[in-house]
């Protein structure tokens, strides 16, 4: 999208530098976008009506009366077939432009899966105000929820959520599309307790089918936390102990895989190639594991899509950094930064929200013997996992215990 500056545009409409700042600050123009202190207009922005005057007040109503629907059916637009191909970022953003309000979210989307998160902010900002699209009014929320993670802000979590319960839903088929989307916001710091019954036997129906690549992500991610709890005895299934659970998942996401190639759902697909290769990775499968991260990669590095791959660096750093290392080590650099980030927020505002103490200050080799120890695994068994000696394995145990202050039966509160 080509830009002007803020002096060109108040030349060309015949109105003051300073009035039409307050107009970028209201919401009033499509598109504009603060860089810093200096605001940056579209150039094929349209000048609003001036609401000081009565014809001015007349366009305004019939302008708000005019809804341009959204392109998609759901507020998770970067998980359609709208990003089909990686590295097409750009292309995709351009070909929204009769959708200012669609074009604004799929961009933030996509930046926020690059860790742009201050672009992300800027946008989520701008867009609060705007209320033209039931799922607009979600999208805007979501992307709020994420920034307050990567800034660990409790009161903007808060506030995002807020959002998204006040959508103005018509029907039954839009209040579920509320409640995945309050529960997809929840799921970020593994809170999957008030996921509906619908969504927990992997039904969708209720949704459109345009929310299904993102749906899937979701319950995917619903039944790794599943798992994972199960397997650190804070949750209890009849018949179902340890790390069972984990070791069936992927037969049930790797056909979600296939499903969102087959939907053009590049996103989609990373999420679930990730999510797939850490229930690989926790199931004693690593070669299975680095088969779906370099197929990840292969989708998310055109664009740089960094910010995915901080996220999964939580459960699979390692593995991310040994695959990515060996492609790019200057991509994993910045994959490593975002994460630093990423961890220590994560876990702010996790602790905040849940009362429990989240551990940050951990290396990665560390961090993964705390999950396998949550797991009720032997000293043993996490050498033989990690390819580390029984004594190296005690020596990070002692380790993790002095930083988070936890017992061994307790690890599970780490994550």
């Amino acid at each position: 999208m080509d830009y002007l500056k803020i002096d060109e545009v108040a030349a060309e409409w015949g109105i003051s530098t300073r009035r039409l700042q307050i107009l970028c600050a209201e919401g009033k123009i499509e598109g504009a976008t603060r860089f810093g202190r200096a605001w940056m207009i579209p150039k094929d922005a349209k000048k609003p009506a001036d609401g000081r005057t009565r014809a001015g007040r007349e366009l305004q109503t019939n302008q708000q009366n005019t809804v341009i629907p959204f392109p998609r059916k759901t507020p998770f637009l970067y998980m359609t077939d709208l990003y089909n191909a990686p590295g097409c970022a750009e292309k995709a953003i351009a070909g929204l432009a009769k959708s200012p309000e669609a074009q604004a979210i799929l961009s933030a989307e996509l930046a926020c899966a690059r860790g742009e998160i201050d672009k992300v902010y800027e946008s989520a900002n701008y867009l609060l105000n705007k209320h033209t699209d039931f799922y607009s009014v979600l999208a805007t929320g979501t992307l709020l929820a994420q920034c307050a993670i990567w800034k660990g802000d409790l009161n903007m979590w808060r506030r995002a959520k807020i959002h998204i319960s006040e959508a103005n839903a018509k029907d039954d088929r839009e209040r579920e599309i509320i409640t995945l989307c309050i529960c997809a916001v929840d799921s970020m710091l593994y809170d999957v307790k008030e996921f509906p019954d619908w969504f927990k036997i992997g039904c969708f129906e209720l949704l459109h089918k345009d929310a299904f690549p993102a749906a899937r992500v979701y319950y995917a991610q619903f039944l790794y936390a599943i798992g994972y709890a199960l397997g650190a005895k804070t949750f209890e299934m009849q018949d179902v102990q340890g790390l069972s659970l984990m070791g069936l998942l992927p037969a049930t996401i790797e056909p979600m895989i296939s499903w969102a190639m087959a939907d053009g759902a590049v996103i989609s697909e990373i999420y679930l190639r990730l999510t797939c290769a850490v229930t690989y990775h926790y199931s004693k499968n690593d070669t299975q594991a680095v088969h779906h991260i370099d197929k990840a990669l292969a989708l998310a590095l055109p664009d740089k899509l960094y910010g995915i791959l901080a996220e999964y660096c939580r459960t699979i750093g390692p593995l991310i950094e040994l695959r990515l290392k060996a492609i790019d080590e200057n991509a994993w650099d910045e994959v490593n930064s975002l994460f630093k980030v990423y961890v220590v927020n994560w876990a702010k505002l996790n602790s905040s929200i849940t009362g429990r103490q989240v551990i940050e200050n951990l290396s990665k080799q560390n961090r993964d013997v705390a999950h396998l120890a949550a797991f009720k695994l032997s000293d043993a068994d996490i050498a033989e996992r990690m390819n580390m000696s029984v004594s190296g394995v005690k020596q990070a145990i002692r380790i993790i215990k002095e930083r988070s202050g936890l017992e061994r039966d307790d690890f599970a509160a780490i994550l």
